[in-house]
C-alpha cells in the first residue's frame, strides 16, 4: 500500500493553517505544519516531505530564505515547493520562482484548488515510467532514481526543471514555444505566464551547461527552445 504523501504546511496564518490542514487531511494526506521557517528547515531535516506549501512572510526565516536553504540542502533540493503569497506583483512572483519555487498560489484561494494543484505537481514528479531512461547526446536521464547525467557527471534538478528535460528528451531538435510548453509541462489548467517558462529555461541552461559545457538547449527567436546538440543560433 502507498504511503500517504507527507506535506509540509508553513504558515502563520493559524486559521488558514487549519483549514489547509483539513482539506488535504481529508484527501489522505499526512500533514505536518509550522508557522516558523526556522522550525520548517528543522522539520524537512528530520523526514524530506514529498512536498512544502510555504507562505511568504512566516515567522523567523522569511519563505524565500526557506526556500533557497530547502534548495541547497541535498534531501530536499528535489521536493516540489510551492508557495502561498499575498503578493500579486509579477516581479515578486518572478522572484519566487528564482529562488527555487516549482509553483505559487495567490491569496485569497479555494482550498479545493489547492489540494487539485498539489495532486497535479506529485503526479508530475512520480511518473509511471518505471525502468525508463532518456537519452540524447551526452545527457541521460534515468526514470526510475531521478537522476540527470551530462557526460557521466550527475546534475542536480529541481522537478519542474527535471519536467521540462524530460519533455525535451522525449522530442529531442523539436522547437517548442512557451505556450506549448506551458501546456505539457505544468498542464492545461496552471495559471502561470509564459515568462515564467523563461525562469525555469535559464536553470535548467544552468544546470546542464555546469563546468562550461556547450550549451544544448537553443533559443529560437521569436518561436520557443529546442533541446539541439547541433547547430545553434
Amino acid at each position: 500500500m502507498a504511503h500517504a504523501p507527507d506535506l509540509l504546511l508553513v504558515e502563520d496564518d493559524a486559521s488558514l493553517a487549519e483549514l489547509v490542514a483539513w482539506h488535504f487531511e481529508r484527501e489522505g494526506y499526512s500533514i505536518r505544519r509550522t508557522p516558523d521557517g526556522d522550525e520548517a528547515l528543522l522539520l524537512a531535516e528530520e523526514r524530506t516531505p514529498d512536498l512544502v506549501l510555504l507562505d511568504w512572510m512566516v515567522e523567523g526565516l522569511t519563505g524565500i530564505e526557506v526556500c533557497r536553504r530547502l534548495r541547497r540542502a541535498r534531501a530536499t533540493a528535489n521536493v516540489p515547493i510551492i508557495m502561498l503569497t499575498a503578493r500579486g506583483e509579477e516581479e515578486d512572483r518572478v522572484r519566487g520562482l528564482e529562488t527555487g519555487a516549482d509553483d505559487y498560489v495567490t491569496k485569497p484561494f479555494s482550498p479545493r484548488e489547492l489540494v487539485a494543484r498539489v495532486n497535479a505537481v506529485l503526479r508530475r514528479v512520480r511518473p509511471a515510467l518505471a525502468g525508463e531512461t532518456l537519452a540524447y547526446a551526452d545527457l541521460e536521464m534515468d526514470m526510475i532514481g531521478r537522476k540527470v547525467r551530462r557526460d557521466g557527471t550527475p546534475i542536480p534538478l529541481g522537478p519542474t526543471e527535471f519536467r521540462l528535460l524530460k519533455h525535451f528528451l522525449e522530442h529531442p531538435g523539436w522547437v517548442f514555444s512557451r505556450e506549448r510548453l506551458l501546456d505539457s509541462v505544468w498542464g492545461h489548467n496552471a495559471d502561470i505566464e509564459p515568462r515564467t517558462v523563461d525562469v525555469h529555461i535559464r536553470r535548467l541552461r544552468k544546470a546542464v551547461n555546469h563546468g562550461g559545457k556547450p550549451d544544448i538547449i537553443r533559443t529560437v527567436r521569436s518561436a520557443g527552445y529546442a533541446l539541439d546538440a547541433e547547430g545553434r543560433l
